[in-house]
């Protein structure tokens, strides 16, 4: 539907729609000006041509009159001349019978010399084409000889059959026997001219570009035959019978029209095609090694460009064809590659490739609308997004894979775990993950492209995360059996702990020499990104780590529950530290012998936190100590605990970690007027911890409740006195879980 006319008023109302508009009613003049000179312009110049168009259609439109009249002029002429005779001659019937004889005589003596002769002609012509035939890149010295002999023949094959219409059926069927060798013949050397055009450029390469041109000056003969027959054949369809059957020239045409241009362009478009499926054939698993050969295709154009095209008329354009062919079968066997899923490597090669063969193209000035539709429409970016989801589907199924085997074997544990060079327990895991993941990132490096390498990086990190996740899970829920149900799971979960913790920090050590060979080679826009996700990643393998010798330690604590229980019982004071002790140091053997020597270091520091964590929330949440006994013992258990501990770091460090330990036992052994000075050494270090504190004066055996209640009152006052806090960083007191009084009660 036509849209509703806009009145001036309107379209004056589009622009001035507030008071503030009226200030700008110049620039809007203006602006609608220099709108309308540039349509007046446009305008002008449409007109322009369009007239310009029409007296060229009405100077063409004149010219054809004028030779349509000229040609009616001659026609008239002609049949006044035909007329003539026979008004200006009585006998012109008799001498037009009598002439008719003899032409009739002539042809007929003329049309048997040539068939008697034919036989030999055919030999000869049959033997010429079977010596330049042998040899499709040789110089074809009798080409034009023989199209020559075989143009004649061909023309008396086509009158004789012409005159022969009227004849019985016999006749013409033996016509035909003494034509049928000729016709096989013809259809041979149509063949040949075929396979000429089909080696044109092999033949030039050959060092005979002459026999192309010849090739070239056939078809033109042949082409022109085709059109006079051709347009008889419409003169003759168009005008009236009567009229036609009086040009001889049009009853004796009978030519087969042959084509011979198109069929030669149609044969170097299949010669072309052929040449690439050939080639695509030789590598038709490796789009790589296909790519790296495509040299030739550079070199063919540039021997076309030199040597071909000065052989062919300039209205062939064969450069043109060429070209467009060369590209399209490019096009069409690169697409069935990839659509063939290639590997990844081969999508970053076929990406550069893309990128060369522009470039190459424009240093050969090949003009940018033959190569149109591009190699895969343009879409070569997608090749890269291809390149990407094929990188995620590999990783994700290269490290399921991996990981199925990987926990497969930590949860069996049907065999002791690898010992590796450097005598510790390890995994396979961490090598075969990083062989995986330097391949890719190694492709991707050879793209040249930072965006592609922070990709495949993300990638990367995304698959490190998951089999970290999967890691901790696996050893959080194999922890848990192990607690729960002893008896019902396999043995080893110890040196399998030891193994996958090893393997983590391997992991984290490939993945930061990862990232010290990524940094250099990408710019500050990716370098961060590249950074962050590694950074992440060995982030990941550090907390898996830790989660492994925090389950090596949780074991330890499990196995020292039966003793632990006992802490500050009646059992207690006959000495169950020792117990204690030589579990840990059980344990210690295996762990020095096969951890790595970074995470022993930790496992120590942190199995001395767990130390003192049970045994002060033990002493925390005791019953009534007897004293001095409870101290006596203390002592004894910190020595023994001391003295283990020594062995696997050195004294002075471990005397920081039990200084915890002599605080509360000053504590312990102050007399009810001097604990507040105790107290205030340790409130000092660890914050006031006034519940804890208190629950350690009502453990001691030798304070009343009074006694208990002014020990307390002095502690307090000294706290709001002093104004103690709690020490900004947290100490292991912190860690003490107090119970309240019930719970004692319980376990007293």
């Amino acid at each position: 539907m036509a849209a509703a006319p806009v009145s001036a008023a309107q379209a004056i109302g589009e622009y001035l729609q507030s008071p503030d508009d009226l200030a700008k009613i110049s620039a809007y003049r203006k602006k609608l000006e220099k709108e309308k000179a540039s349509i007046d312009a446009r305008l002008k110049n449409g007109v322009k041509e369009q007239i310009q168009a029409t007296r060229e259609g009405l100077r063409k439109l004149m010219g054809t009159r004028d030779n349509v009249q000229a040609i009616k002029d001659e026609m008239a002429a002609m049949e006044r001349q035909c007329m003539d005779p026979q008004n200006a001659v009585s006998t012109f019937d008799q001498i037009s019978r009598v002439s008719m004889v003899h032409r009739n005589f002539e042809s007929t003596e003329e049309m048997v010399n040539n068939l008697l002769e034919m036989a030999e002609k055919l030999d000869i012509i049959e033997r010429l084409l079977e010596q330049d035939s042998a040899d499709i890149l040789g110089p074809s010295e009798n080409l034009l000889a023989i199209h020559y002999q075989l143009n004649q023949l061909e023309a008396f094959r086509n009158r004789t059959m012409h005159q022969a219409k009227q004849a019985s059926p016999s006749s013409r069927a033996t016509l035909q026997r003494w034509f049928e060798r000729l016709n096989q013949i013809i259809a041979g050397f149509d063949e040949y001219i075929l396979e000429l055009a089909r080696n044109i450029l092999p033949i030039v390469r050959a060092g005979y570009p002459d026999v192309v041109v010849r090739l070239i000056k056939i078809a033109e003969v042949e082409g022109k035959e085709d059109e006079k027959a051709i347009v008889i054949r419409l003169v003759k369809k168009a005008a009236k019978w009567s009229a036609a059957s009086k040009f001889k020239s049009m009853q004796a045409n009978a030519r087969v029209i042959k084509h011979y241009r198109s069929k030669i362009t149609k044969a170097i478009a299949d010669s072309i095609k052929d040449k690439f499926q050939e080639a695509s054939k030789l590598d038709e698993h490796d789009l790589g090694a296909f790519l790296s050969k495509l040299t030739w295709v550079y070199q063919d154009l540039i021997r076309i460009e030199e040597e071909v095209v000065p052989c062919f008329p300039p209205e062939y354009e064969i450069y043109s064809l060429y070209v467009r062919e060369y590209h399209k079968n490019l096009n069409t066997v690169i697409s069935n590659f990839v659509a063939a899923g290639p590997e990844a490597s081969t999508l970053l090669t076929l990406f550069d490739w893309l990128k060369e063969y522009k470039q190459n193209m424009k240093e050969l000035n090949v003009p940018a609308d033959l190569l149109e539709p591009p190699l895969l429409d343009g879409k070569e970016q997608s090749l890269i997004e291809e390149y990407l989801q094929l990188i995620v589907k590999k990783l994700d199924e290269w490290s399921a894979n991996l990981m199925m085997t990987e926990v497969t074997l930590f949860t069996r544990r049907e065999d002791p775990p690898e010992i590796d060079g450097d005598g510790l327990y390890g995994m396979q895991g961490a090598v075969i993950l990083f062989q995986m993941v330097n391949q890719q990132v190694d492709l991707a490096t050879e793209s040249g492209q930072g965006a592609i390498l922070a990709r495949v990086v993300s990638e990367t990190n995304r698959v490190m995360k998951g089999i970290q996740d999967q890691w901790v899970k696996t050893v959080e829920a194999e922890l848990k059996k192990q607690i729960e149900k002893p008896d019902d799971v396999a043995g080893g979960l110890v040196e399998y702990c030891i193994a996958l913790a090893n393997d983590q920090i391997k992991s984290a050590d490939f993945t930061e020499a990862l990232l010290a060979r990524l940094e250099p080679l990408v710019s500050e826009k990716y370098r961060v990104t590249i950074n962050e996700r590694l950074n992440d990643a060995i982030d990941g393998y550090l907390d898996v780590a830790k989660k492994c010798t925090q389950t090596l330690i949780d074991m330890i604590i499990n196995d020292l529950k039966p003793a632990t229980k006992g802490l500050f019982q009646q059992v207690w004071y006959d000495g169950i530290m020792v117990q204690i002790v030589e579990t840990m140091r059980d344990y210690m053997t295996d762990y020095q012998s096969y951890l790595n020597p970074s995470l022993l270091e930790l496992l120590i520091e942190d199995l001395l936190d767990a130390f003192l964590v049970f045994y002060l929330n033990a002493l925390a949440n005791s019953p009534k100590l007897k004293m001095p006994a409870a101290t006596d013992r203390i002592r004894e258990d910190v020595g023994l605990a001391f003295a283990f501990f020594s062995t696997l770091k050195p004294a002075n460090e471990v005397e920081k970690y039990f200084e915890v330990v002599e605080l509360i036992l000053a504590l312990l052994e102050a007399s009810k007027d001097m604990v507040f000075l105790s107290f205030w050494s340790f409130a000092r270090i660890h914050g006031p911890n006034i519940n804890f504190v208190e629950g350690l004066m009502k453990a001691r055996g030798d304070l009343d409740r009074s006694a208990v209640s002014d020990v307390m009152e002095s502690v307090k006052r000294k706290v709001k006195e002093e104004g103690l806090k709690d020490p900004p960083e947290p100490t292991i007191m912190k860690k003490i879980n107090i119970q309240n009084s019930f719970s004692r009660f319980l376990r007293t």
